[in-house]
């Protein structure tokens, strides 16, 4: 035995063998414990992986959907952002479907089935036909704009839907004896205050501009009226709105804040109106999911079918053109053939509660 050498038995404890067959710790025969192992490589770990990626954003697509108002408005107003183009965050469910597909990931595969049904939830029914008794009016509602390079043609495009009441925004004083001279034979009655305008194939009475100014416009700024419609079915209190516009900015965000100051003096000017039976026509800015103008939908009946996406005129993507009601309901709304203006006309039947 060589100086230094210890016995046969102490060597295969206290030197690791040359070869890497065995090593301290190892179990009986060889085997490293399930502990000690590397990390298992393959597609399955991938398939996990994906499947918990893909759930978490089927979660959060879902919860947005469900209950955007979870999103704060902080500067910038990203709640408000968010729920005016609310019913698009449906987009995101195909690409979370083909990618689960393509992992091969059931967990992803059943998570992004969530906000498809919630999307159904919130958004199917407003595809679904109309239920219920016919229509008692119809009512019209189009801004105009203020630069349409055809207010005849669009005066004579409204004519045939056969609405019992148009209202229109942004008619300027050149434009104003065209829609008069072009809508007089259907539509006899009608009261402008303003750039905000109604017609009506019924009388109407105790017309007055409505004060929705915010802070900060100057005096010569109008933009609401109302007025009693005599109807068949009994006395109508129309009101004709056009809310301040919003802008959208890298710096500034959401900014809304005159449209909502003008939505709140609009929501205590419907509070205050005498009639019971209300329908409020108007250029909104805004969505019925918008939380800006909570004051006014919350007070007032929105349409229970259609989407009816009314602006920007060459590729909609939002309805921010509304007609909603109060004592009634809005059975239906449609966006109807683009004019010579930005928005699209809409197109709302409405029916009395008392059917």
């Amino acid at each position: 035995m060589r100086p230094g050498a210890t016995g046969s038995g102490s060597a295969a404890t206290d030197r690791a063998p040359a070869d890497g067959t065995e090593r301290e710790g190892a179990a009986p025969g060889g085997t490293v414990p399930a502990a000690d192992r590397e990390p298992e490589a393959g597609p399955a770990p991938a398939r996990r992986r994906a499947g918990r990626v893909l759930s978490l954003c089927a979660l959060v697509v879902a919860l947005l959907l469900l209950a955007p108002g979870v999103v704060p408005d902080l500067p910038g107003r990203p709640g408000s952002l968010l729920e005016t183009f609310l019913p698009w965050l449906g987009l995101t469910v195909p690409p979370l479907l083909a990618v689960a597909l393509l992992r091969r990931s059931p967990a992803g595969t059943v998570a992004a089935a969530l906000p498809a049904l919630v999307w159904a939830g919130q958004f199917g029914p407003l595809l679904l036909p109309p239920a219920g008794a016919p229509h008692d009016f119809l009512a019209l509602q189009h801004n105009v704009s203020d630069v349409n390079p055809d207010p005849r043609g669009t005066a004579r495009s409204l004519v045939p839907h056969g609405a019992d009441l148009i209202a229109l925004e942004e008619v300027t004083p050149a434009a104003l004896p065209v829609y008069r001279r072009e809508l007089a034979a259907r539509y006899p009655y009608h009261a402008v205050r303003g750039t905000v305008g109604l017609w009506s194939a019924h009388p109407l009475t105790d017309v007055r501009a409505l004060d929705i100014r915010p802070s900060g416009v100057g005096a010569g700024w109008n933009r609401g009226l109302r007025a009693t419609v005599h109807t068949p079915d009994g006395e109508l209190a129309a009101v004709v709105a056009h809310l301040p516009s919003v802008r959208i900015g890298p710096t500034t965000g959401f900014e809304a804040r005159r449209r909502d100051d003008s939505a709140r003096l609009l929501a205590r000017r419907i509070d205050a109106e005498p009639l019971e039976r209300l329908v409020l026509l108007g250029d909104l800015n805004g969505t019925v999911q918008d939380r800006g103008l909570g004051p006014v939908t919350s007070r007032l009946a929105a349409p229970e079918r259609g989407f009816a996406l009314s602006w920007p005129a060459s590729l909609p993507v939002a309805r921010i053109d509304q007609v909603l009601a109060r004592a009634a309901a809005v059975t239906r709304i449609e966006a109807l053939p683009a004019t010579g203006s930005d928005h699209l006309p809409v197109l709302a039947h409405l029916r009395s509660d008392a059917r």
